[in-house]
């Protein structure tokens, strides 16, 4: 078929070679470094960091800098905390990324809220509200 839409990230004839490739690599490392960040998480003994979860990570193109998205239990009044304490632990994380991953550069940490998946929970609650509301109505 002509029209498909979005070639899948798996592979394919190879006519994908180019510009297209460059999505399915850098998501394959995010997801690597999700991983490994995580299991790291768990390993440290920083409780700023107990109930801290890594939604996400974007990596740029050329491997520079990695994006890691978090959400914790205690929410936006944490945040400042947790990148606190996520900043502190940089340099271990990123060793700990560099012997587990096959690159030649290990990118740098930068640690962001997941604003998304917030925004989506806020809006998952109004709309409940809005069901609530006029189901009393």
């Amino acid at each position: 078929m002509a029209g498909r839409g979005r070639r899948s990230s798996g592979g394919g004839s190879g006519s994908g070679r180019g510009g297209g490739h460059r999505y399915p690599r850098s998501a394959r490392v995010g997801e690597t470094l999700r991983e490994i960040i995580a299991d790291e998480l768990v390993r440290i003994d920083d409780e700023r960091l107990s109930f801290v979860t890594v939604t996400g990570i974007e990596v740029d193109n050329e491997l520079n800098r990695a994006h890691v998205y978090f959400d914790s239990l205690a929410g936006e009044e944490g945040d400042d905390e947790i990148i606190e304490a996520l900043t502190a632990h940089r340099s271990r994380l990123q060793s700990s990324i560099a012997k587990q991953i096959r690159t030649k550069k290990t990118p740098i940490l930068d640690f962001r809220p997941d604003i998304a998946l917030r925004s989506a929970e806020r809006i998952d609650d109004i709309l409940r509200e809005d069901r609530q509301r006029r189901g009393q109505a």
